[in-house]
């Protein structure tokens, strides 16, 4: 039996980190020919990804442009896309999360009838403005989908509460804490001797909904919090968006606390994020890698779309009032009985065995024999 064809397709840092270990499994089975399709909407950090997971690309479109509108990209990627499955003619498309790459590749599947699979399918706000475009990308991809890899229970509640059809449903795990455990096994350990009379604070903020007023409110909150705690150290890998740059660089430039440095690769930010105190984001697999790690995550967003770690305790939704913020933080630094409430050793989105469980309901939806060890994964369970 020839095996079946499945084309991965990403364009972004994030969807490849998410990506990489279930195009590991596929690659890895004799069953399916798996393909990499690159969109490349973000270029340099996609392709450290690339060399880290040790993966390369079947096609490239590069599409990437310093001023790109979210129709540029939609356009484009829906064009080639087409191309590249009247060419290869697969026999499944699998995408991840939310990007335009999601949801423009997703359209393409159904434009030319080929199954199209969703990875970290089900999550919602249930606020189209926040985030940006994510959230109807990924509404849309769903329902443009036909197999749906929910990361939890919740995500696949949404997908059974919204009516979608699907051929088949199922909870994961999220396929990042597969990532971020490759990942710790590359790092060194800390080494003795290290200053833990500091308290690292570890920032990243970027996304389209936090750009100005959001990104500055918060910016104020860390500056204060430094001015009147010296032993607060802060490392803040900023994005190389100049919107996201204009609005730190004013605030935060110069402190003697704040180390402002550019885009980390994905080792460096995990080494970095492991010998964290705190984390303030408002990324989303932030919120995923910190219960693993054990870290608190103060998130600057106003919802979330992934409610899980609210619920464990290890992420906090603050918003981004100035106020609000550096109160959280300075509750955090201070009081140690409070910083434990949000330390949590089981992580709700994932326990490294996603891309597996995905392999194996793939492999049954094709009506292809298991291994014993595909046998016994059941769903993921929380």
């Amino acid at each position: 039996m020839n095996p079946a064809k499945v084309l991965f397709t990403f364009g972004t840092r994030p969807e490849a980190i998410k990506m990489a270990p279930v195009v590991q499994v596929f690659q890895a089975d004799s069953a399916w020919q798996a393909k990499v399709v690159l969109t490349a909407q973000h270029r340099e950090m996609l392709d450290q990804v690339m060399e880290i997971f040790d993966l390369s690309s079947d096609y490239d479109f590069n599409i990437m442009q310093k001023t790109q509108t979210l129709e540029f990209i939609t356009s484009g990627v829906l064009q080639q896309f087409s191309e590249v499955i009247q060419q290869e003619k697969p026999d499944l498309i699998m995408v991840h999360g939310d990007t335009t790459t999601t949801y423009s590749a997703s359209m393409a599947g159904f434009y030319h009838h080929i199954p199209v699979a969703h990875v970290e399918a089900g999550l919602r706000s249930y606020d189209m403005k926040n985030p940006f475009p994510e959230e109807m990308n990924r509404r849309l991809t769903d329902v443009l989908c036909q197999l749906h890899f929910c990361p939890t229970k919740q995500a696949k509640l949404n997908i059974q509460q919204e009516h979608i059809t699907s051929q088949l449903l199922t909870i994961t795990g999220n396929t990042v804490i597969d990532a971020l455990m490759q990942a710790l096994s590359h790092l060194r350990k800390p080494e003795d001797g290290q200053n833990t009379h500091q308290k690292k604070i570890l920032m990243t903020m970027h996304r389209r909904e936090s750009w100005g007023k959001p990104i500055e409110s918060v910016a104020r909150a860390v500056k204060t919090v430094c001015l009147e705690n010296p032993d607060v150290q802060v490392l803040f890998p900023i994005h190389k968006n100049p919107i996201v740059r204009d609005s730190i660089f004013p605030i935060l430039g110069g402190l003697q606390q704040v180390n402002l440095v550019e885009p980390m690769d994905y080792l460096n930010f995990i080494d970095a994020m492991s010998k964290s105190h705190i984390i303030i984001s408002d990324s989303g697999g932030i919120q995923e890698e910190a219960p693993t790690l054990g870290i608190p995550v103060l998130l600057t967003r106003e919802v979330t779309e992934r409610p899980e770690g609210i619920a464990s305790g290890v992420v906090k939704l603050v918003g981004t009032d100035t106020e609000t913020v550096q109160q959280e933080l300075i509750h955090l630094l201070r009081d140690e009985q409070y910083y434990q409430t949000m330390v949590t050793k089981k992580n709700p989105f994932g326990d490294g065995l996603a891309a597996k469980r995905i392999l194996k309901q793939a492999k049954c939806w094709a009506s292809q024999p298991l291994s014993d060890e595909l046998k016994q994964l059941g769903e993921f369970e929380a």
